[in-house]
């Protein structure tokens, strides 16, 4: 057999939600350079249209779409799009998220230990809380399901879910509508792992660890901040986009056929480990 012919995208429809900057943008460039056709989601306009251009500029074949995963029938309507477009959806990223910020206590890598902010429950609000769900965990259902409509006539799909480290290890800066949220979505990727086996779709996460993207307001671009996480793992490096590519790429192609259910834990640094 030749195993690199099980990594073969060529052709194959990818859409990706959060695609305009950090992970998803990652796992767009990493199928398109490999030959799939890829649909970027996302709600931030003039970033999808500057990613897009550059990377129509590298002749790879994506192409962006406008679409808060909040909006469920927004999200129908660009995910049938791309589907039409592209004549397949072989692959779906529900990559989309958003973090408000430290949850319920106050800490950092180094500190030995939290600080207890004075009335954080009470003070934290049900929009606080409810985007936060809406988005990390409700928009990767909808993807999920829009997703499935195409795949299952078709008996084959590939569907990546991206949780966290925080869906298992709890942290005190991390928000705690994010951590819930993960932690749900973690376990929507085994529902639909058992659910859609049969048509030949698998369902599988990656869970990023400390990772330099966007989120929480772009906190992790703080070189400062980098080092001190750094201390923390044996391997003395954060996390960069870049890194996950080869397992995106894994993931979505022909090569996980017989791997679904799991979630694979990327810490930024610890290296690769399987979610129990």
């Amino acid at each position: 057999m030749n195993v690199s012919s099980r990594f073969d995208v060529v052709g194959h429809g990818v859409i990706v939600t959060g695609g305009a900057s950090g992970l998803g943008l990652a796992y767009g460039e990493v199928l398109a350079a490999h030959g799939a056709r890829v649909t970027l989601i996302d709600l931030d306009e003039a970033a999808l249209a500057r990613e897009v251009a550059r990377l129509e500029g590298e002749n790879l074949d994506v192409r962006g779409a406008l679409a808060d995963v909040t909006d469920h029938v927004a999200l129908d309507r660009v995910i049938d799009e791309a589907a039409d477009v592209h004549g397949r959806l072989d692959v779906a990223f529900a990559n989309a998220g958003i973090d408000s910020g430290v949850g319920f206590v106050a800490g950092w890598a180094g500190s030995e230990r939290p600080r207890v902010e004075e009335g954080a429950l009470e003070g934290y609000t049900d929009e606080r809380w409810n985007r936060v769900i809406d988005v990390n965990l409700n928009g990767i259902f909808a993807t999920a399901r829009a997703a499935a409509r195409h795949m299952r006539p078709r008996r084959y799909g590939r569907i990546v879910v991206t949780t966290s480290l925080a869906a298992t290890k709890v942290e005190p800066v991390i928000g705690s509508a994010y951590m819930a949220a993960k932690a749900g979505a973690r376990h929507l990727v085994r529902c639909l792992a058992l659910e859609l086996a049969a048509d030949g779709i698998t369902a599988n996460a990656i869970a990023p660890g400390f990772f330099v993207t966007n989120i929480g307001g772009g906190h992790a671009h703080d070189p400062d901040l980098q080092a001190m996480v750094a201390k923390d793992v044996p391997m003395h490096r954060v996390g960069q986009p870049d890194d996950v590519k080869p397992l995106a790429l894994f993931l979505a192609s022909p090569a996980s056929e017989y791997v679904t259910g799991q979630e694979i834990v990327i810490d930024g640094g610890w290296g690769l480990g399987v979610a129990d």
